[in-house]
């Protein structure tokens, strides 16, 4: 089974970003039956990143995120989207069979205006860029979560308008991977964790940020001596992410029963993050040493997933007339 996601290279990786996403990248391509595609969409985050040095820089601290985190190139193929010209080249080919009314109807493009985002073209066409980015490797299937479920739906009605327009099934339909497991992670606010909240933990922040942004998670005014509240309690919930299943039943009586402080608990939580992503954490800092390495491995991965591009591109060419 083929397949393939990709992640925007928009700045610090959060632990929102790992339990939502990376963490089953990296379970997936465990199983030897799976052929992991994962992409740094830079060409995505042009949309709205307008400076030249800020995206390369975060294209390349996305791809040492990555591999800290535990994505192997010899089980996985990560290059940068940049890398691939065929998907701009697809893409176009793509945007003449899609109806307006298609991208009109997108949550994401409508979502995005609404936060204050300047509606330019890029925005508007992202998801036949995005269709092209996962029918451009012929991928079985897309992990997704259930928010995302109409991106994969819109793939699949381009790639069906193509393969009618010219006659000829040349463009596999692809189909989502819901993950049931994806946590939505709080923020420090208790919020969605996302960047465009400011409310993120973020995975590789020197130890004192990080202590500074757990030790300023909103909780109530509950005096020590009572039980806390749990039900959309933020602390609550970071706490039951990172604890392990044996120890939960004693931080869990910390709600309950009272005489623990909020204090004590976001202590305990900055130790649970540290030792969680300990491994993570020091092979980030080897990886900083070393990023030639990590630069050959993007190559590497990009001329692997162009191997598979090529065959793609021959037929859509051969439709089109183009060849």
């Amino acid at each position: 089974m083929r397949v393939l996601s990709g992640v925007q290279p928009s700045g610090r990786l959060h632990i929102g970003n790992y339990f939502g996403a990376i963490r089953q990248f990296v379970e997936l391509q465990r199983d030897p039956s799976n052929e992991c595609f994962y992409f740094i969409a830079n060409l995505h985050a042009m949309t709205t990143v307008h400076d030249g040095s800020t995206l390369k820089e975060n294209t390349q601290m996305l791809a040492v995120d990555f591999l800290a985190l535990g994505l192997d190139p010899k089980r996985s193929v990560l290059y940068r989207q940049s890398d691939i010209p065929e998907v701009t080249e697809l893409s176009w080919l793509l945007s003449t069979v899609t109806p307006m009314g298609l991208l009109q109807r997108c949550h994401s493009y409508k979502d995005k205006v609404a936060k204050g985002l300047s509606p330019n073209h890029g925005l508007f066409a992202y998801p036949v860029l995005m269709a092209a980015d996962i029918l451009i490797v012929r991928a079985d299937k897309v992990p997704v979560g259930k928010d995302q479920k109409q991106h994969l739906e819109v793939t699949r009605d381009v790639a069906a308008a193509f393969n009618h327009e010219y006659g000829e099934e040349v463009l596999k339909l692809p189909e989502e991977m819901i993950l049931p497991e994806v946590a939505v992670v709080p923020g420090i606010d208790g919020r969605k964790m996302s960047k465009s909240y400011g409310n993120t933990l973020d995975i590789f922040a020197p130890e004192a940020e990080l202590k500074k942004r757990v030790m300023s998670i909103v909780t109530d005014s509950t005096p020590v001596e009572e039980p806390k509240p749990i039900r959309g309690n933020t602390l609550y919930q970071l706490l039951k992410l990172f604890t392990p299943k044996e120890e939960w039943r004693e931080v869990r009586t910390w709600f309950t029963q009272g005489g623990t402080g909020y204090g004590k608990m976001k202590q305990h939580l900055l130790g649970l993050i540290l030792e969680y992503f300990k491994e993570a954490r020091a092979k980030r800092e080897e990886l900083m040493g070393d990023l030639g390495y990590v630069e050959r491995v993007l190559q590497e991965g990009a001329a692997r997933a162009r191997a598979v591009v090529a065959e793609v591109m021959a037929d859509c060419r051969r439709v089109c007339g183009l060849r």
